[in-house]
C-alpha cells in the first residue's frame, strides 16, 4: 500500500545544540496527519552520487494529538543526503514527505512498566510516546535513559525534568559519556546505566532507539536478565535523524 504524500511548510526552526536542529512542519495538503506515537515520515532527497533521489526517514518527535503539524529532530551529518536537504530548509519553505510508517510505536503491553533507552536524536520517538502516554492517563512506571556525549550536546533537559517532576510515575536520567568539568549528573555510557539499574525485566517492556552499538548491547543485557518485549529503531548512518534501517 502506497504511503500518503503530504505537503507542508516549515513553520519553525530551532537550533538546539551545535549540530542538532528541531524543525516544525505545518501541513498544507492534506491539513492533518494521523499517526501512532513513535512512527516516522520519509523524504525523497537529492543524492550526490546516485542518479535518483534517496529516501530518508525521520521519527516524529511531537505527539499524535498535534494533527496539523509535526516536529522532527535533525542531526547535522556533513555530506548526509537527508541532513543536507533538511538543514537547507528555511522558515516558510515548502516541502513534502510521505507517511506515516513504521512498526516502532507503543504497543498494548498489559500492565508492564516501560523502559525507554535512547542515544542522540534517538530521543525523538520517545518524546512523542511520553507525551501521548501522559495525555492518555498512563499510570504505570516509565523510565527514560538518554545517552549523550558532553554538556554541549544537551537539549530538552528542562522539558523531560518537568515531566518527571509533575508525574511521579515518570523517571528521566541523562548520562554523559565524555563530560566536561563541572558536570554533576550521571556519567558513563547509557548501556552501563541500564546494566546497573535494571535488576529485573519480569514486568518490563523495552523500547530502544539510537545507534546500532547501543541497541545490540542493551538487547543482549535485557535477554540475559530474562524474557521481555524488546522493540528497536536504528539510525541511518547518513540521515541525521532517528529512523529504521
Amino acid at each position: 500500500m502506497a504511503l500518503q504524500l503530504y505537503h507542508a511548510r516549515v513553520d519553525q526552526i530551532r537550533n538546539l545544540t551545535h549540530d542538532v536542529r528541531e524543525i516544525v512542519l505545518r501541513l498544507t495538503d492534506p491539513a492533518e496527519i494521523h499517526f501512532k506515537a513513535g512512527q516516522f515520515v520519509s523524504f525523497d532527497v537529492p543524492h550526490p552520487t546516485l542518479n535518483r533521489p534517496a529516501t530518508r526517514a525521520y521519527s516524529i518527535a511531537s505527539p499524535p494529538v498535534q494533527k496539523g503539524r509535526i516536529t522532527l529532530l535533525l542531526n547535522l551529518i556533513p555530506g548526509g543526503p537527508g541532513s543536507t536537504y533538511l538543514f537547507g530548509l528555511q522558515e516558510g519553505d515548502a516541502t513534502q514527505f510521505k507517511g506515516p510508517a513504521g512498526s516502532f510505536y507503543l504497543k498494548e503491553d498489559g500492565q508492564r512498566d516501560l523502559l525507554f533507552v535512547a542515544t542522540g536524536t534517538g530521543i525523538a520517538p520517545f518524546r512523542s510516546m511520553l507525551d501521548h502516554l501522559l495525555e492518555s492517563g498512563f499510570s504505570r512506571s516509565a523510565t527514560l535513559y538518554w545517552g549523550l556525549r558532553s554538556q554541549k550536546d544537551l537539549y530538552y533537559q528542562k522539558e523531560f525534568e518537568a515531566l518527571a517532576a509533575q508525574h511521579r510515575n515518570i523517571r528521566f536520567i541523562t548520562t554523559l559519556s565524555r563530560p566536561e568539568p563541572g558536570w554533576t549528573g550521571t556519567t558513563g555510557r547509557v548501556t552501563t546505566l541500564v546494566a546497573e539499574r535494571i535488576a529485573s525485566v519480569a514486568n518490563l517492556s523495552v523500547y530502544l532507539c539510537g545507534n546500532s552499538g547501543m541497541i545490540g548491547e542493551v538487547s543482549s543485557l535485557m535477554t540475559q536478565k530474562g524474557l521481555c518485549p524488546i522493540r528497536k529503531e536504528k539510525w541511518y548512518d547518513d540521515a541525521g535523524g532517528a529512523a529504521p534501517d
